[in-house]
């Protein structure tokens, strides 16, 4: 009779690690299968199963002291979670993602193309070694001392020329700017 009440799960090795390897491996196949034909995907199943063999693991206290059989109260387990679960999928409304406030009106990046095609054109207008400082600056991140050496110009002549041709670049801007107005 022992070897029936411990192969129905209602007697429990003393050790805790034992004692839930001991019911997984008696139970969990069968927990599967019942929670599987509730769940929408195995994922869900599989955190059903976890979560309610977490539960008779903080239980196990009182369900070994019990002679009664454990499956029932592993599905019962089960079954609220399987409620809960479907109550909190419930309580989440159904909504398709909006556009971020920044986004409402504009033409998914026109204005950046329109942006780097004038400031192309302006770099156009600036001659090669004001272009090369600028280029090396603010595309590549080059500091003054690196786009110095590259360039094989003193420290203050890169200094320099960075100054004039954003102030060249500026004064194309605002020209173009006040074109279109």
């Amino acid at each position: 009779m022992a070897a029936d009440t411990q192969a129905s799960g209602g007697e429990l090795p003393g050790d805790p690690d034992a004692a839930i390897r001991h019911l997984y491996s008696h139970h969990a196949k069968a927990l599967h299968g019942y929670v599987g034909q509730f769940c929408p995907d195995q994922a869900s199943a599989d955190d059903i199963v976890q979560e309610t063999f977490i539960r008779a693991w903080r239980h196990l206290p009182q369900l070994s002291v019990n002679d009664q059989p454990l499956r029932p109260w592993l599905y019962r387990v089960a079954r609220n979670l399987l409620i809960d679960a479907n109550r909190a999928a419930r309580a989440r409304p159904m909504s398709a993602p909006g556009q971020p406030a920044g986004e409402i009106g504009t033409d998914s990046g026109l204005d950046e193309v329109l942006d780097r095609q004038l400031v192309l054109a302006a770099l156009q207008h600036l001659s090669p070694a004001h272009q090369s400082v600028l280029v090396e600056t603010f595309y590549r991140g080059g500091t003054m001392a690196t786009i110095a050496r590259e360039l094989g110009i003193p420290h203050g002549t890169a200094r320099s020329r960075l100054h004039y041709a954003l102030d060249a670049l500026r004064q194309h801007l605002d020209e173009h700017d006040a074109i279109a107005c």
